[in-house]
């Protein structure tokens, strides 16, 4: 039940740098990996082009947050959140809305990076519990061992490796019957987006997966080589409201048979060539935005998504204790509509005593320093105390 930590949190990346390494410039010039008298080991800084580091092998400074916490905190000061990190949304509207109170049990459906799940732990106390689940292989380790390094052991946390349709089977795997409280974050974590080798995003080239778990299931490249036109017509629609839905799909179908797609920014290049020939967009920011939509559709599909979340809603009434809370933070449309409906009708049955009758956002001074927070919305409700 429990992941073992992370055995090297600062292994090579792909570049073969160590984002854990001394940036310092080495005076004696020695190879890397030369021992010195000392004992240590010395390795040059990364190099990059230019004045700052570009792209996500290069910033080792911000993917090793506590060995340089100066320049972190200049990156978090002007708005931006450091490469490999992750800056939780809507911290203090979760905590009032959910009301951890010391000794309560709750669970955070979408682990990430961790920081709800310590700002929870802190108001839970030595008797209470928090349960975390995740299902990404590759940063639950690392946020398991970050928060095993602040104290928080076996007794007070305890993480689950699966997606949150898990959530009943791995509270009746812990023992626990129901919970106080239950958060789920459905936003992407900053550390899936930034890294390319995920495939997230076309800012970095890299391989087109977008699997939160790269262990189980097609990578986006295999389903999109496979999708009938009428198929991928329908998650354009139904997973980011693309208004083109039908033709774009008919043209991405028709160039990927022609030619196999497998790269991010391949498939950027071919979107924006497409929206381009058909007049779709007026310039490079529209086409940015209508590309960003693709992914996400594509993203959706190859996570079933929408049919995880559906579990999740059907769950946590049952999971919860009499008078529990739940809050669930929603990125788009899609969510946010499943959030609703399930909320209502729980309510309709008489499940939930109170649901959220609008959502919360982000304040301004939020928006402000981190604008990822921009599409945030919190909806909430509290089981009925039958």
């Amino acid at each position: 039940m429990f992941p073992d930590p992370d055995p090297a949190p600062h292994a090579p990346d792909a570049a073969g740098s160590d984002p854990g390494a001394d940036a310092r410039p080495d005076p004696g010039r020695l190879p890397d990996g030369t021992a010195t008298a000392e004992g240590t080991v010395r390795r040059r800084r990364v190099r990059y082009s230019g004045t700052h580091p570009r792209r996500f092998a290069e910033k080792y400074k911000e993917r090793a947050p506590e060995r340089y916490a100066d320049a972190v905190a200049k990156i978090v000061a002007s708005g931006k959140t450091p490469a490999g990190t992750h800056r939780s949304i809507m911290v203090a509207e979760i905590l009032e809305t959910l009301e951890p109170r010391p000794g309560q049990t709750f669970v955070d459906c979408t682990l990430g990076y961790g920081g709800h799940a310590r700002e929870i732990l802190g108001r839970l106390g030595d008797a209470g519990r928090l349960v975390g689940f995740d299902c990404d292989p590759v940063e639950l380790p690392k946020t398991v061992e970050r928060l095993r390094r602040e104290g928080w052991d076996e007794a007070r946390f305890l993480p689950i490796r699966s997606n949150f349709a898990g959530l009943a089977a791995g509270l009746a795997g812990a023992g626990i019957p129901a919970v106080d409280g239950i958060l789920a974050d459905l936003g992407v974590s900053s550390m899936q987006l930034d890294d390319p080798e995920r495939g997230f995003t076309y800012k970095d080239d890299g391989p087109l997966d977008l699997r939160m778990n790269p262990q189980r299931g097609r990578p986006a490249s295999e389903w999109l080589s496979r999708v009938a036109p009428e198929a991928l017509a329908a998650a354009l629609r139904d997973n980011a409201d693309e208004p083109m839905a039908g033709p774009l799909a008919e043209a991405m179908v028709a160039s990927v048979r022609e030619r196999p797609v497998t790269r991010t920014r391949d498939l950027a290049r071919r979107l924006h060539d497409l929206y381009r020939e058909r007049g779709w967009t007026r310039d490079k920011a529209e086409g940015d935005a209508r590309v960003r939509r693709v992914f996400q559709a594509l993203r959706i599909e190859v996570n079933d998504e929408f049919g995880v979340l559906e579990s999740l809603l059907r769950q946590i009434p049952t999971c919860l204790k009499p008078g529990g809370r739940v809050a669930i933070l929603t990125f788009h449309s899609g969510e946010d509509r499943r959030v609703k409906r399930a909320f209502l009708e729980g309510q309709r049955q008489g499940l939930y005593e109170v649901v959220s009758d609008s959502v919360r956002r982000p304040g301004s001074e939020e928006l402000r320093s981190n604008p990822r927070s921009a599409p945030a919305k919190l909806r909430w409700a509290v089981r009925s105390a039958q």
